[in-house]
């Protein structure tokens, strides 16, 4: 599945699911929300108190309008006029803050499915391990933190060239290279592709109630540990190109600058910036596997 996962066919896939197309599109668009939910659990509670409050100031404001205007008749019996003009202001006041609020939160959760919808398409990009093994980013969660390092072949020789000096101190806190060369995909178009490059790595199934899969899953995971090691090699520099412009551009940096990606145990982007990383920074910054905040991270 590595390779569809990394076609220009899955991504078309993931564009109907955030459009709220049909069929898949529309069932990955379930799981996106699904996940969205668990990451942001009281939103919907916020948006059911949101339409509360708008549907009781609506009332109030239908049954305050006719006191208003019987206000400006004036008459005996009558209501004050500035009083009743405060809560008509009130009320309608209240409904363009709230509907301001429920709508600014729809744009919070369309923005976080673009970016779990990033995220799981940067889980199933495929990288070759030093053992020639290739698998799939999600495979490697709880095991190690990614570190991709984009740029021009400069720029990343460099930094890697800089990393070896704090390699066993790095390896500590699970740091795993990812070089990804700029342009690097129109040299490796049209070339034959060995037994390295067809065989992909047998994902490790998935922990259920039997004792056999979960057996395993564990002994697939354990293999997969051992083989990970200081630097990976990235497998369809195309698609990896592809996903580095999109985060590129939505974090608002110009497309082919050289930046550097850190993940987390679990997957997700810890951070990301211009340049290459200051390698004494991210050892301060990042904790031992065996530490606490490690096991917090997973």
């Amino acid at each position: 599945m590595a390779p569809f996962r990394a076609s220009p066919e899955f991504k078309e896939l993931q564009e109907e699911a955030l459009r709220g197309g049909e069929d898949i599109g529309s069932g990955f668009r379930r799981d996106l929300k699904l996940i969205s939910e668990v990451q942001a659990p009281f939103r919907g509670v916020r948006r059911f108190f949101y339409v509360a409050f708008i549907a009781a100031a609506g009332i109030s404001t239908f049954f305050t309008i006719p006191r208003l205007i019987f206000a400006l008749q004036g008459g005996d019996g009558a209501p004050d006029f500035l009083e009743t003009a405060g809560n008509a202001a009130i009320n309608i006041g209240g409904i363009v803050v709230l509907v301001a609020l429920f709508f600014w939160e729809n744009k919070k959760e369309e923005e976080q499915i673009t970016n779990i919808s990033r995220n799981e398409t940067l889980s199933r990009l495929p990288v070759r391990l030093s053992t020639n093994r290739i698998t799939e980013l999600v495979q490697l969660r709880d095991i190690s933190r990614p570190v991709i390092l984009a740029g021009s072949k400069a720029s990343v020789t460099q930094a890697m060239q800089r990393a070896e000096r704090y390699r066993t101190d790095l390896l500590k806190r699970g740091v795993l290279l990812i070089p990804v060369i700029f342009g690097a995909s129109l040299k490796v178009q049209g070339k034959p592709k060995g037994f390295g490059t067809t065989r992909s790595a047998a994902s490790a199934p998935s922990i259920g109630g039997d004792f056999e899969k979960r057996t395993e899953s564990i002994a697939a995971k354990s293999r997969l540990r051992a083989e990970v090691r200081f630097k990976a090699d990235i497998v369809s520099p195309e698609q990896w190109e592809s996903w580095i412009r999109d985060q590129q551009e939505s974090e608002g940096v110009t497309p082919g600058e050289d930046v550097y990606i850190i993940l987390r145990l679990d997957g997700r982007v810890r951070r990301s910036g211009r340049g290459m990383p200051n390698w004494n920074d991210i050892l301060k910054e990042l904790p031992r596997l065996e530490d606490l905040l490690s096991k917090l991270e997973r």
